[in-house]
């Protein structure tokens, strides 16, 4: 049987993973190009820089639930057998998938993190003929990880479902720990 408080558990970590992915969107860095005082030269302004704070969140807050279910399932390949059936199979193709959308979430995280962090300083000083390319993440690369952060969470509690039904009361040797003899005649 799944344990509720480890599913409640992985829930709030996930959503609150999912809602710094999508705040961390919402507050990407915007630049603009400005020019000093004396007109020699243009840089670049940034406005707020807490995007990077909140992709990084979301970052550790998936990487916590990610090694809580890992734990729990004993990483699907230590701890005991698992009952042959449908509920194996579906744990190991979830398991899979997890993975899958795990990675993939956490590099449109760390990438857009890193990405929002990164300024450039002075580019064209005296006149010259081209501004300075301030930049920043591209649109959509945080809501990207916040998709796969929704993905992730909602097979997550599929997975440990399916892994808590495929080892239930399971004994791979019909549960004697002796050795088993016919009867004597």
């Amino acid at each position: 049987m799944a344990s509720k408080l480890l599913m409640v558990t992985i829930f709030i970590f996930d959503l609150i993973a999912f809602g710094l992915a999508v705040a961390a969107e919402q507050r990407r860095s915007t630049a603009k190009v400005t020019s000093d005082n004396e007109k020699d030269y243009n840089y670049c302004v940034y406005d707020s820089d807490i995007a990077t704070g909140f992709g990084v969140g979301a970052f550790f807050f998936l990487m916590a639930s990610q090694v809580i279910i890992m734990l729990a399932s004993k990483c699907f390949c230590c701890g005991k057998a698992l009952k042959p059936g449908g509920s194996r199979a579906c744990a190991v193709l979830l398991f899979i998938i997890l993975w899958l959308f795990f990675l993939i979430a956490e590099a449109c995280l760390l990438a857009g993190s890193v990405r929002n962090a990164y300024h450039t300083k002075y580019r064209t000083i005296f006149g010259g003929e081209d501004p300075p390319s301030c930049e920043t993440v591209r649109k959509g690369v945080f809501a990207a990880g916040a998709a796969f952060v929704f993905f992730t969470g909602i097979v997550s509690e599929f997975y440990y479902v399916s892994f808590s039904n495929a080892g239930a009361s399971f004994e791979p040797y019909g549960g004697e720990s002796a050795v088993g003899m016919g009867a004597y005649k």
